[in-house]
C-alpha cells in the first residue's frame, strides 16, 4: 500500500515573524496562502474584477508596509481582511467622495430575465456601492454595524439603513 504524500503544515506565526524581520520569501508564502480569500472579499465588496484586483494588490502592499505593526491581537488573516476592507473603503471615499456612501443613490436598473436562474453574486454586484459594502461585510463576513461604520466612515444608523436597503433590493431581484 502506497503512502499518501501530504504537504507539511505551514506555521503561519513563524512566517509572520520571519516576514516581520524582512524575509520576503516568508511574505510571499503568506501572500499565496491568503491572496485568494482577500481577492474574493474585494470582489464581493466592489462587484468589479479589475477594481478587486487593484484593491487586493493595495491590501498586500499595505500589509508589507505595516507588517511591523501587526500585534497578533487577531489572526493574520483577520488583520488582512481589515486592511482589505479599508483599502476598498478608501478607494470608494476617494473616487466617489464621502457623499456617495451616505447618499444611497440607486444603481442603474438591472434587467433580469425571470426565466433564468439569478446568480447571487450578480445580484450583489448590482447593488449600490454603499449597500453592497455593508451587505457583504455584515451578512457575508459577519462584521457588526459598529465595526462596519468605523471601517466605512459612516454612522451606525447609516450602516443599518444600507443593510436594510440591500436586503430589500436583493429580495426584489430574486423574487419573480
Amino acid at each position: 500500500m502506497a503512502a499518501i504524500m501530504t504537504e507539511p503544515a505551514v506555521d503561519e506565526n513563524a512566517l509572520v515573524t520571519t516576514a516581520q524581520s524582512g524575509c520576503l520569501s516568508s511574505f510571499e508564502t503568506l501572500y499565496r496562502m491568503h491572496s485568494g480569500r482577500v481577492h474574493g472579499l474585494c470582489l464581493r465588496l466592489t462587484g468589479n474584477a479589475a477594481v478587486a484586483e487593484d484593491a487586493t494588490q493595495e491590501t498586500f502592499i499595505r500589509a508589507w508596509q505595516n507588517l511591523g505593526a501587526f500585534r497578533r491581537d487577531s489572526s493574520y488573516g483577520s488583520w488582512l481582511f481589515r486592511i482589505a476592507v479599508n483599502a476598498v473603503a478608501t478607494r470608494y471615499r476617494t473616487e466617489l467622495r464621502r457623499a456617495a456612501w451616505e447618499a444611497n443613490t440607486p444603481a442603474p436598473p438591472v434587467q433580469f430575465d425571470p426565466t433564468l436562474r439569478l446568480d447571487l453574486q450578480e445580484a450583489i454586484s448590482a447593488l449600490p456601492a454603499g449597500a453592497r459594502a455593508v451587505f457583504v461585510l455584515h451578512d457575508v463576513e459577519g462584521y457588526r454595524h459598529d465595526e462596519i461604520a468605523g471601517q466605512l466612515g459612516v454612522a451606525v444608523g447609516t450602516s443599518k439603513a444600507q443593510l436594510h436597503h440591500a436586503r430589500r433590493l436583493l429580495r426584489e431581484m430574486i423574487q419573480p
